[in-house]
């Protein structure tokens, strides 16, 4: 039986150490997470796979890694800083605040019912900083809303490093901060959160081709790397338009209670290289930005071909890799039947997923012969790279598999008695729960089968 709320995820997150609730011994705070030793693994698996797909799989596409915190003039002419709000409301009765366009009914409290509301007011998101000695506490930096607009300012920094034709992108992974009025979801829903971002930059005549190209590209990567069925994914347009946006629409899984946003899929013309270039009058362009007396740089491309100068439109692909994970493990949940009375929870996902690759479990503890064993069979494992192996030297060997089954490993390798006199291990597999004797010297080659899957 899968998962039938996110609250079954947030109970095995924090009993088995995948998400912890931020400053959770001075009462939390809302919107943040700490990820603990299996989340970590995870998310970098994700990280990786998202990235091999983005770069090392591909010969258009470069790396980026930019600075958190960022001047505010970056943000002033992209728009946020002006528009970047949500409605505010506030309840006189109860006092709970909300964001309007989210209310059940946007002239009751979603809290107590009241109709004494307050008129909706704009609700800041960016979160400003002070830098500097002589600051004295005034705003004069932000940090980083979106990882997408730190990218956009690096366009010619890159193509001058790493010249490309068009088409080509840039992308980069890395932490965002949003003044979220409520945050909600557990993960889904944060106020520092992680996002996988990719810009591509493409001739203006080549924008709808890109678009669907790259809404096609994404849905499969959700199917074929991740594993999450396509009956659970769908491709939602959006029904209003942003200002700067010719098309655009979310990839939505299927959660417990709906479908929802997991991937942004965005056609935003020429608006955001044409908002931070100089010179703006000397292009033609498409989209309406703000007149910038402030940016040193010309952020067009030269086609070599036509001598033609121009602003590229830009393709946009927007993964929360907080998201991706909550997904993942909503998917990968199930709590089995064994009968009489017994139940398992298991996380059944893909290998290269999971934040254990396998775990060697000396049975006894106190046999010289049997511990040694069990380290050097760790140890080879570890010599692989695949990721990280554990020797599990704690508690009994039912409530071994029964943690790793709930955190997800995928193969369990028991050094016993029979090892030393046969040179054998037992190998069990997670999802089948069937155990074979293998020879140690066939231990790396199993292994590397299975968790490549």
């Amino acid at each position: 039986m899968p998962a039938k709320s996110i609250n079954d995820i947030v109970a095995l997150c924090k009993r088995r150490g995948f998400i912890f609730t931020g400053s959770e011994i001075y009462g939390g705070l809302g919107g943040a997470y700490d990820y603990g030793p299996y989340g970590i693994e995870m998310m970098r698996n994700i990280r990786n796979a998202w990235w091999n797909a983005m770069i090392y799989s591909r010969n258009d596409i470069e790396g980026l890694d930019a600075s958190v915190i960022t001047n505010r003039l970056m943000w002033k002419y992209s728009g946020h800083e002006g528009s970047f709000s949500d409605p505010l409301v506030e309840c006189k009765k109860c006092g709970a605040r909300m964001r309007q366009d989210k209310m059940k009914d946007p002239t009751k409290c979603d809290n107590c019912g009241s109709t004494d509301i307050t008129e909706p007011r704009a609700y800041q998101l960016m979160m400003g900083l002070s830098i500097g000695a002589t600051a004295d506490g005034e705003i004069n930096a932000y940090l980083r809303p979106e990882t997408a607009t730190t990218t956009y300012v690096n366009f010619k920094n890159v193509l001058d490093a790493k010249p490309h034709k068009l088409p080509f992108g840039i992308a980069q992974i890395g932490k965002s901060f949003r003044n979220e009025i409520s945050p909600r979801g557990f993960v889904f829903r944060m106020r520092e959160f992680e996002q996988a971002e990719m810009q591509y930059f493409v001739k203006p005549d080549e924008d709808e081709q890109y678009f669907e190209y790259w809404k096609k590209t994404r849905i499969d990567w959700w199917i074929n790397v991740l594993g999450i069925p396509a009956e659970k994914l769908r491709f939602q347009p959006h029904e209003k338009l942003a200002h700067y946006a010719k098309a655009a629409g979310d990839i939505e899984y299927k959660f417990p209670d709906g479908f929802d946003e997991v991937e942004g899929i965005h056609n935003r013309q020429d608006f955001d290289l044409g908002s931070h270039t100089k010179g703006q009058s000397e292009f033609k362009l498409a989209a309406k930005v703000m007149e910038n007396k402030d940016s040193t740089t010309k952020l067009s491309y030269s086609d070599a071909q036509t001598g033609e100068n121009f602003i590229p439109y830009v393709i946009e692909t927007a993964m929360g890799t907080n998201r991706a994970m909550l997904t993942v493990m909503l998917e990968a949940y199930e709590e089995e039947d064994l009968g009489d009375g017994k139940t398992r929870t298991v996380l059944k996902l893909k290998p290269w997923l999971a934040p254990v690759k396998a775990a060697v479990i000396p049975l006894v503890r106190n046999v010289p012969e049997i511990v040694d064993m069990s380290n050097k069979i760790v140890d080879d494992l570890r010599k692989l790279g695949i990721g990280k192996i554990e020797l599990e030297n704690s508690g009994n060997i039912g409530k071994n598999y029964r943690r790793h089954d709930e955190i997800g490993t995928p193969l369990c390798i028991t050094v016993d008695h029979q090892t030393l006199e046969d040179g054998t291990v037992t190998m069990r597999h997670r999802d089948s729960m069937e155990q074979e004797r293998i020879k140690v010297d066939d231990i790396v080659k199993k292994v590397l089968e299975i968790v490549n899957q």
